[in-house]
């Protein structure tokens, strides 16, 4: 019995020590993560995702590196610029393994080393540059930054997939002579532009001017034209009524002048009835000689219409009184 109680204890024994070994041997990989297994120190293979049996006691898990993309932030760091401007600079680097087994085995403490290299980097990259195209030229900053970290990390099994300057803060006494600068550089520019808004409205101001000079003259042009024209033609017709009238008049028809001066009688007293500065107009006027140009006019018109049949005669007028005034 004591033979067969210590030999059931070795097998038990034997099976626990068995099921730890097993136990040992299996090991599940988290999602997101890459473990390196090595045997007897040294790397053999890379675990992905998932579940794995290893040899227990010879194989062994090494590194636990994680591929998803990490971000590490970059501590302030005063730099010098190209015109010996001191700035206070701080950023973030973004970064992913894709070899773990490069991660793991070329550098020693990964995060630390990226960490350094931007910062040197930055320093180098930042030094090259003017204050004024330091502060405005964050984006050319970002890739040469990113351009040479990515190239230093890839032995490192390391991807740098983004850097990004965060902040950079000047000197105070620097920054109060910016923006003195800068109020100048605007008050200067409102300068100009107000100087340039009156030049231009003046160009606008003499162009009306000039057009409108231009219009009036070509309007007292048209109007001299057309009151020649009408004077023309006034003289025109004044001409051929004084030749018809010289006509008749040559031809023996003397009721003709009597038409002449009848109308220029007529013609003279409404200009003066007319007169804007005469209220009562007290003329001597013989009546008789108006009726007697009119019938002289009737003569006229029976001579060119021989045709018509002719009106009865009119009354003839009274023979007006002569005033004192009037002579003979």
């Amino acid at each position: 019995m004591t033979e067969l109680g210590g030999f059931t204890l070795f097998v038990l024994a034997l099976v626990a020590f068995a099921l730890v070994l097993v136990l040992m041997g299996v090991k599940t990989v988290p999602q997101g993560q890459e473990w390196t297994v090595e045997r007897f120190g040294r790397y053999t293979r890379t675990l992905s995702p998932g579940l794995h049996l290893l040899i227990p006691v010879i194989d062994q898990i090494g590194r636990r590196q994680s591929m998803m993309e990490t971000v590490l932030d970059v501590p302030s760091q005063e730099v010098i610029t190209k015109d010996n401007a001191m700035v206070t600079a701080d950023g973030v680097v973004f970064f992913q393994v894709i070899d773990a087994a490069r991660a793991s085995y070329e550098v020693n403490d990964l995060q630390r080393a990226i960490l350094n290299l931007t910062m040197t980097n930055i320093r180098s990259v930042m030094g090259s540059m003017d204050l004024d195209e330091l502060l405005s030229q964050r984006d050319k900053i970002n890739a040469q930054l990113l351009t040479v970290v990515d190239e230093a990390t890839m032995p490192w099994g390391v991807k740098a997939t983004r850097i990004e300057i965060r902040d950079i803060q000047p000197p105070r006494d620097l920054v109060d002579s910016m923006g003195r600068q800068m109020k100048a550089e605007r008050d200067r520019r409102a300068a100009i532009l107000e100087a340039e808004g009156q030049r231009q409205a003046a160009i606008l101001r003499a162009e009306g001017e000039k057009q409108a000079a231009i219009l009036q003259a070509e309007g007292r042009r048209e109007a001299a034209f057309r009151d020649a024209e009408a004077r023309e033609r006034e003289a025109e017709a004044e001409a051929t009524a004084t030749r018809v009238v010289s006509e008749a008049i040559a031809a023996g028809n003397v009721q003709a002048i009597n038409y002449f001066v009848a109308q220029r009688y007529v013609e003279a007293l409404t200009a003066m009835a007319s007169a804007p500065n005469q209220k009562v107009l007290f003329l001597p006027l013989e009546a008789a000689n108006v009726i007697g140009a009119i019938g002289g006019i009737a003569e006229i018109a029976r001579d060119a219409f021989p045709n018509r049949p002719t009106p009865p005669a009119a009354p003839t007028a009274p023979a007006v009184p002569k005033g004192p005034w009037s002579q003979g």
